[in-house]
């Protein structure tokens, strides 16, 4: 379907504003999102930067690329929160009237000045979506969420005895995505109802929710038993990991049974697939059967893949339509993946003020009548800060420059103000 003039924009929430009030990853992730699908998401900081804005990796100068790929087209505002005049002026700002204003996003604690029931007092139909670590509001990080969820028992190379935590932060990401599903959720009720809401979501209950969601407490109720460490093996169906015959390494997956096919007509092993099955009593038309067999299979596919290039396996496994991926590392994946540059149209190479250029990443979503757009950089730490109080505050330039001059906003300070 042809993009019309009037659909020639990315930005299907254009003119919702967010106030976020974050740091660390769920929060931000979470205003990044809609910020990406054209919301007018506000940052507040405290002048100086909040406990993120430092985050490794870090620039030899300082700049955190972290912070910086974490806030793109995000407004900022710094502002000296532990005042009260700079929590007055965030108050107005969260509570500013408008059918498209009053929604506040946040994992700051819900108490004092940012509480629900003081924030509410000055905006009945306030939209509060509050990131939590545990459901009880005591403290929690993906790395103290995820050792408690089973997934690092689950974790680690065969009859390994230590737990293994992952490198990703999955709460963190499932949780910020939970809070921009939140927001909108609470958006389109306040638009039907008239009614705002106080939306909690913590680390914790996402990740538990995804324990039985993917059936693992299912298993441990039901069957009694615990998800044993297998390596980069697949559970329940084929999937292993090969090394190549110029130092690579390959993930093959067959979960349908055309996946299955696909691989052993790619690896010509057609021929020996009848006697596992007697040996082993297993059917392979059955996923759950190649998972038993699975040690047998792997001997004969890897007997085919050791003694390929990567270049020779592809070539045979993409004529055939196998389930397949390289291991790459990140320099990698920037350096030889299409699918992380320029030619992927969610990528593009931005100026990142302070760093210099970078290849960011736009809204994964795609819409058939909407035309893509590129990434937009994050903000220097105070650089819409004027804009702000004067466009959505209604302040004069005169009460702005005393709000400068007595230390409660700054403006971007230049590349001090992303430094250490």
């Amino acid at each position: 379907m042809p993009i019309t003039p009037d659909e020639a924009s990315s930005r299907p929430l254009e003119g919702l504003r967010i106030v976020e009030g974050s740091a660390f990853v769920a929060a931000p992730l979470g205003g990044m999102t809609l910020a990406q699908l054209g919301a007018d998401v506000i940052r507040f900081d405290n002048i100086g930067g909040g406990i993120d804005y430092h985050r490794w990796p870090c620039t030899p100068d300082g700049a955190s690329l972290f912070w910086a790929s974490m806030n793109k087209g995000k407004r900022s505002l710094a502002v000296d929160v532990r005042r009260p005049e700079g929590q007055e002026l965030v108050t107005e700002l969260i509570c500013a009237p408008g059918d498209d204003a009053g929604v506040f996003l946040s994992n700051f604690p819900e108490s004092g000045w940012l509480s629900d029931r003081t924030l509410r007092a000055r905006r009945a139909d306030l939209i509060y979506v509050n990131i939590l670590g545990n459901p009880d509001g005591t403290t929690a990080v993906d790395y103290t969420v995820n050792p408690a969820s089973g997934f690092a028992y689950a974790t680690g190379p065969v009859g390994g005895a230590l737990p293994t935590n992952h490198v990703l932060p999955a709460w963190d990401t499932a949780t910020g995505l939970h809070a921009a599903i939140a927001v909108l959720t609470a958006e389109r009720r306040r638009i039907r109802k008239g009614v705002g809401d106080l939306v909690t979501v913590s680390l914790a209950d996402v990740a538990f929710a995804m324990v039985s969601n993917l059936g693992y407490l299912a298993q441990a109720q039901v069957l009694h038993e615990d998800r044993p460490p297998i390596g980069n093996d697949m559970y329940g169906a084929f999937g292993r990991d090969f090394p190549t015959a110029d130092g690579r390494r390959v993930m093959v997956v067959a979960i349908s049974l055309r996946q299955w096919r696909s691989l052993v007509d790619a690896t010509e092993i057609a021929e020996h697939l009848e006697g596992i099955e007697r040996a082993f009593e297993v059917d392979l038309s059955k996923e759950g059967d190649r998972f038993k067999a699975r040690d047998s299979l792997a001997a004969l596919i890897g007997q085919w893949i050791t003694t390929r290039s990567l270049e020779e396996i592809a070539k045979s496994f993409d004529e055939h339509g196998v389930c397949w991926g390289a291991y790459q590392t990140f320099r990698q994946l920037f350096e030889d993946d299409w699918r992380c540059s320029p030619q992927n149209p969610m990528f593009a190479d931005i100026d990142q003020p302070g760093i210099g250029k970078v290849r960011a990443a736009g809204t994964p979503l795609a819409f058939s009548t909407l035309a893509r757009e590129d990434a937009e950089p994050a903000p220097l730490l105070g650089q819409h800060t004027d804009a702000i109080l004067s466009e959505v505050l209604g302040l004069t330039g005169i009460e702005i420059g005393r709000l400068h001059d007595t230390g409660v906003v700054a403006g971007p300070g230049g590349l001090e103000n992303i430094k250490r």
